[in-house]
């Protein structure tokens, strides 16, 4: 006599597609476009230089000690295919001030990561502009792109990177330990994900703390994020 094993839901075979490269996501904050070495410049005002070191601790390459090997490096990423890089522009100042990947594309299974994110510490970290950034690609990967997954991971120790996936809606799955060596040193690695279940919650939340309504004359948030996940 044979049982049956028990087994998951069936799932569509289509594939999910590829990110573009050249392609323009405008918002109200940022307008994020295909990083080019003309974003050089303002690169390197907003995250080059060895003043600015401790914001690659946690990355795989950097810091850069000038505004070469920071071309250098964007000649390279700016021609990549996985991850796919896109330049972050504020509107209302016209400068670049980061970079923000979609990376690990598994376009068979429909998974995707974010990532990598390198943000400017004064012009970009924790403001709207990053919520809008984070917003906007996550929105291209499940309504355009069609991935039904789609993951942050970091460096167990980047506390900042934990917060920030967590209170975007990223759910904490686990951590790999020694899942890599990084820059000659040991990474545990901490896995977060959205789902394409969990998207429309997310969704309403990110569009609903970004409304102009949410923000006072002074800039200031009236709610919280989490609060409009509540």
């Amino acid at each position: 006599m044979t049982t049956s094993n028990p087994l998951g839901p069936p799932v569509p075979s289509h594939p999910a597609s590829l990110p573009e490269r050249n392609i323009t996501f405008t918002g109200h904050h940022v307008t994020l476009t295909g990083l080019s070495l003309s974003h050089s410049p303002d690169l390197w005002d907003a995250v080059g230089g060895l003043d600015k070191a401790p914001l690659w601790d946690y990355m795989s390459d950097g810091p850069f000690a000038s505004p070469d090997s920071l071309q250098a490096y964007l000649t390279t990423k700016s021609a990549s295919l996985d991850p796919v890089f896109y330049a972050i522009r504020l509107n209302q100042t016209g400068k670049v001030v980061g970079y923000a990947g979609l990376m690990k594309i598994d376009t068979l299974n429909r998974v995707i990561d974010v990532g990598p994110l390198m943000f400017s510490p004064t012009a970009l970290q924790r403001t709207p502009a990053a919520t809008e950034t984070q917003y906007l690609l996550a929105r291209y990967a499940f309504e355009t792109l069609g991935y039904r997954r789609y993951q942050w991971k970091c460096n167990s120790l980047n506390a900042p990177s934990r917060r920030a996936a967590e209170r975007l809606g990223f759910r904490y799955e686990g951590t790999f330990r020694k899942d890599r060596i990084l820059k000659g040193r040991s990474r545990d690695t901490a896995w977060f994900s959205i789902v394409e279940e969990e998207w429309e919650g997310v969704k309403r939340a990110l569009e609903g703390w970004l409304g102009e309504e949410n923000f006072g004359p002074d800039g200031r948030q009236r709610r919280r994020l989490k609060e409009f996940r509540a």
